[in-house]
């Protein structure tokens, strides 16, 4: 069975490209526009690993990730932040909210499925 990755982006184009990498390697993924319909996607289905930008409409990257936190199916799911964003105090607080790896756009293919295949074992 395909592990299953969440991409949360509010670019259509970002969520294709980050779609064909990794469906083109076997994953399964779902998409959401920003957190908002993620939250409501996070209904209890199984979800291996979430990939999401930062600068969103409606609701931020960060902020996002607190709240997935909060849901106990997915306390402890890996997050991946998949962004332009470069600011170390934004890492810093991207960490402390729960996210696992930082990655900057534009993105190297191969750094892309590297971490998600790392992280979605554990």
């Amino acid at each position: 069975m395909a592990k299953t990755v969440l991409i949360i982006d509010d670019s259509d184009s970002m969520r294709q490209v980050v779609n064909i990498v990794l469906g083109g390697v076997g994953y399964e993924v779902i998409e959401a526009c920003d957190g908002p319909e993620a939250l409501l996607m996070l209904d209890g289905r199984k979800v291996h690993l979430i990939i999401c930008d930062v600068s969103m409409p409606r609701m931020d990257g960060i902020t996002l990730v607190k709240n997935i936190r909060q849901l106990p199916a997915y306390k402890f799911t890996p997050i991946v932040m998949l962004t332009t964003e470069t600011r170390k105090d934004k890492k810093l607080e991207g960490k402390a909210a729960g996210v696992k790896a930082w990655l900057v756009k534009p993105f190297d293919y191969d750094k892309l499925l590297e971490v998600v295949s790392k992280l979605i074992l554990v």
